[in-house]
């Protein structure tokens, strides 16, 4: 790699263009190219760079560039893309995330603002594609059936694969009655089972070449096993080396955790950097919580670790979010509205909630969801910043 990484900046407006153009050059260590006004020439010019930035501002004609933004992460996945507009919002930064770019900025730009950027992308680069992202383990968990573990996870993987554009993998640890390939209508080739039994041999190429893919997202898919006595004789020890092996691929790992308090479950509670602790509101799905709660106390988890999750939430509830505070003595993480139609049209249809209805409120939960619990802090503090005062309350 050169010195000087390429940048090229594209806007409509030429006061924009210009101060960008300033601030790049004050900034140092990227090698201002001029790839013209023609988004053809630009698409053909980061084409043929091995790394490169791209900060396109989005505030005019959005869908036409989110559109080409699309085409240039598709076609250039080294090229990192910075969007920028005059009008952010919850929604735009979704829809630009999911689109292929990895930062955004609001205009009109602050030089401190698009420094740190263009710092934490430069030493990116320089450091190889392995620094960019810690894979993260994210566990979603209830001892209680029957209160839509599975879809929480299902859903929340894929709008993080949607959205981040990295590969994220569903891990289904339901040994016997795991619906993973059920919700997505999927028949894979391999299961966990036959990954459990060659982990020796399970590498990168051979996770990305072999599990289900869903459609045309980065989600991979790993079944439960489709018979019970595959799941006999599997040990902590394999799923804690299973995870070990998915962290060095997967940037996010998603695991649909058995119902229940066995070896397997535990290891991968323990394994996990955030554990989705899923809940209903009613007084005996609430007393189970708080169980749990305490075990997790005295499993040695850090408060931060588990985080409350409520299911099938509706805002006139006879129990309010306080009261489940309260009882919980622990703060609601997220709240996931009750929409008994559209979830059960996704299920029947053997699709996500986003492609039964995008418009959902559910739907946009778990969008909102995905971005939350993303490991990029500023997408947080952009959620926060652009929110208005009802959508920063389930941050």
């Amino acid at each position: 790699m050169s010195d000087d990484i390429q940048a090229v900046i594209y806007s409509d407006s030429a006061q924009t263009s210009d101060i960008l153009k300033l601030y790049m050059h004050e900034f140092g260590k990227f090698n201002l190219y001029d790839a013209g006004a023609d988004l053809s020439e630009i698409f053909n010019t980061l084409s043929g760079m091995p790394e490169a930035v791209f900060i396109i501002d989005v505030s005019e004609n959005t869908k036409k560039y989110l559109d080409f933004i699309s085409e240039v992460s598709a076609a250039s996945p080294d090229c990192k893309i910075v969007a920028i507009s005059d009008s952010p919002s919850v929604d735009l930064i979704v829809r630009v995330m999911r689109a292929g770019a990895k930062d955004f900025l609001s205009a009109p730009v602050i030089k401190s603002e698009l420094f740190d950027v263009l710092d934490k992308i430069y030493n990116q680069l320089k450091n190889g594609k392995g620094s960019e992202t810690k894979s993260r383990v994210i566990t979603v968990f209830s001892n209680k059936g029957g209160i839509g573990k599975t879809s929480i996870a299902s859903n929340l993987a894929l709008e993080l694969a949607r959205i981040t554009k990295e590969n994220v993998a569903l891990v289904d640890l339901n040994f016997q009655f795991g619906d993973i390939t059920t919700f997505l209508d999927l028949k894979p080739s391999f299961n966990i089972s036959y990954v459990l039994e060659n982990l020796g041999r399970i590498n990168s190429e051979f996770l990305l070449n072999t599990l289900e893919k869903y459609k045309n997202t980065s989600l991979y898919i790993l079944a439960d096993p489709p018979y019970f006595k595959q799941a006999e004789n599997v040990t902590k020890a394999q799923i804690a080396k299973l995870i070990e092996i998915l962290k060095n691929t997967f940037s996010y790992i998603v695991i649909d955790a058995e119902s229940g308090f066995d070896g397997k479950t535990i290891t991968a509670l323990d394994n996990s950097d955030l554990i989705f602790l899923v809940t209903i509101v009613n007084l005996p799905a609430l007393r189970n919580c708080q169980r749990i709660l305490d075990l997790f106390e005295k499993l040695g988890y850090d408060s931060e670790k588990t985080q409350i999750v409520i299911n099938r939430y509706m805002e006139n509830d006879e129990i309010t979010v306080e009261d489940v505070e309260k009882v919980l003595d622990k703060d609601v993480y997220w709240k996931i509205p009750n929409n008994y139609f559209t979830l059960m049209a996704a299920i029947n249809k053997g699709i996500s909630v986003a492609e039964a209805n995008p418009e959902s409120n559910v739907a946009v939960s778990y969008k909102e969801l995905a971005m939350s619990v993303s490991d990029m802090v500023y997408r947080k503090k952009l959620i926060k910043k652009y929110s208005s005062a009802d959508d920063a309350e389930n941050l």
